[in-house]
């Protein structure tokens, strides 16, 4: 009988062991799992690299051994179909002799000066250098001549102003906006520089006013590019968040979302909303019928499915991002990222080529259709191995979940492989948020969204936005309302380009 009791005891002995040690390889891997995350996040926001890509050697090293992990041999075929051409280092031309205004300086020896009979010129040293002139500001007065005969009074009426009454033209204008929204310079430092430089005293409520109105009159010319954009069939979309004081809570301040939309090549609109929630999306895409290109972001997708002409693409940087975070835990992840890296080479070759959407659309077929399959029978195998929470287990999911959407590109030669244009046209607000920290009141994120809107357009078509806005506020105070569609950035590049096209 105590034999029997000693065994029972052994055996809830055994029992407890077994359950402490499965405790303790859950905690243990919680524990890894929590310092990864940790680990990642002190590298995101103190220092590290943050761009997801990886160079050549990093990846070469990172991959050594890995054919033995992943039984998926690459067809010599398929990877030498697009090789990455050498890194050109082209000398960078400092002097853009077309752009700049050339001012000549002659400097004589002075024997010559003091005895110029006799000497002949053979030949000369120029030697360039950049300069600075400064800016001005200018008081241009109008003088409108007032005339009478036989009792009747003639004088010239004032040409239309982009502020009526106003005592700015449109140049300084101008200056002020792409200072504030292009340059992120707050008003204060402009009224500062304004009066140390050139002597005027020009207050921050008074140019605040006049931003205002600026961004009044370029409204119609922003709806104009809203409604070009929902014509379409395909959209890029993403947002940022940016805080805004709160009107009823002194001093406080909440979050806003400058929401962003455009098609590649094609002008881009910010849309203010002071929350992140579907409204904001569904409410803009509400007249739309395409295809929307996003990232993962629940908002899109939740839309997407009860709406069925409208069609989501994925982005593969915001997938890559996701492996590229997995390198911390394992090297592993290293094998997927070149395998997206050969998507890019695909694209690449096409953008060197210039390929239309026909050409894209066969050589992604051709080239890039079996790295999708070999990284989809890939991630399907890792995924029995992986933990479901680690880091390459995240990325797996990501991918997987979305494959329908992030394989889309390769059948439809207008589509683009990642959203990297759309986050390329929000960059410059979040650098401007550095500056300016928010905006002061709701009604300021609206007007932020219309002059961002002009800007990031020029800045997609390759416009000086002073030029632009100048010829805006110059030109629009008097144009009809059928005009309105010549002075959205993309139709104002042609009619510019036109010009240009016959002098040559």
């Amino acid at each position: 009988m105590p034999d029997a009791t000693l065994l029972q005891k052994l055996e809830e002995l055994s029992a407890r062991v077994a359950k402490l040690e499965a405790e303790n390889t859950r905690l243990e891997n919680e524990n890894r799992l929590l310092r990864q995350k940790l680990d990642q996040y002190i590298r995101h926001h103190f220092g590290g690299q943050r761009n997801e890509g990886l160079d050549k050697q990093q990846l070469e090293l990172l991959l050594q051994g890995l054919p033995n992990v992943i039984a998926f041999p690459v067809p010599e075929s398929q990877t030498t179909a697009v090789t990455r051409r050498g890194a050109e280092h082209p000398v960078r031309r400092m002097l853009a002799e077309d752009r700049l205004e050339t001012y000549e300086t002659v400097i004589e020896p002075e024997e010559v000066q003091a005895h110029p009979e006799g000497w002949k010129k053979i030949s000369e040293e120029r030697t360039s250098q950049l300069d600075w002139v400064a800016p001005k500001i200018i008081n241009r007065v109008l003088i409108r001549p007032r005339y009478v005969k036989a009792e009747r009074f003639a004088i010239a009426p004032l040409p239309p102003q982009p502020i009526e009454q106003g005592m700015v033209g449109p140049g300084l204008l101008a200056q002020i906006v792409v200072s504030k929204y292009e340059w992120h310079q707050p008003l204060y430092r402009l009224q500062k520089m304004f009066d140390e430089q050139f002597g005027v005293n020009l207050s921050r409520k008074t140019m605040g006013c006049w931003v205002k109105q600026a961004a009044e009159l370029l409204k119609p010319v922003y709806r104009a590019i809203r409604e070009d954009l929902l014509q379409g069939n395909y959209l890029q979309a993403d947002e940022t968040p940016i805080r805004y004081l709160d009107s009823d809570v002194k001093g406080k301040s909440r979050q806003g979302y400058l929401w962003t939309y455009s098609r590649p090549r094609g002008d881009v609109l910010f849309e203010w909303r002071i929350s992140r929630s579907r409204e904001g999306p569904e409410e803009f895409l509400k007249a739309f019928r395409g295809k929307l290109q996003t990232d993962g972001y629940a908002a899109y997708e939740s839309l997407a499915k009860e709406r069925s002409d409208l069609t989501l693409v994925g982005c593969w940087a915001h997938a890559r991002r996701g492996f590229h975070a997995a390198l911390a835990e394992t090297k592993l992840a290293a094998w997927f990222i070149y395998q997206i890296g050969l998507l890019y080479d695909v694209e690449r070759e096409l953008r060197e080529q210039k390929a239309g959407p026909a050409l894209r659309q066969a050589m992604r077929v051709w080239q890039a259709q079996p790295v999708l399959k070999r990284l989809r029978r890939a991630m399907e195998l890792i995924r029995r191995k992986t933990l479901p929470q680690g880091l390459l287990g995240q990325a797996i999911d990501y991918t997987l979940k979305r494959w329908e959407a992030l394989t889309r590109f390769v059948d439809d030669g207008r589509l683009e492989i990642d959203n990297n244009l759309i986050e390329n046209a929000i960059r410059p607000s979040a650098l401007g948020k550095k500056n300016w920290l928010f905006v002061g009141h709701p009604e300021a994120g609206e007007r932020s969204a219309v002059l961002y809107t002009l800007l990031g357009s020029c800045r997609r078509h390759g416009i000086n936005p002073f030029d632009y806005l100048k010829d805006l506020f110059t030109r629009l105070p008097a144009a009809k309302i059928t005009q309105i569609r010549e002075f959205t950035p993309a139709v104002w590049t042609k009619a510019r380009a036109k010009p240009a096209a016959q002098a040559g």
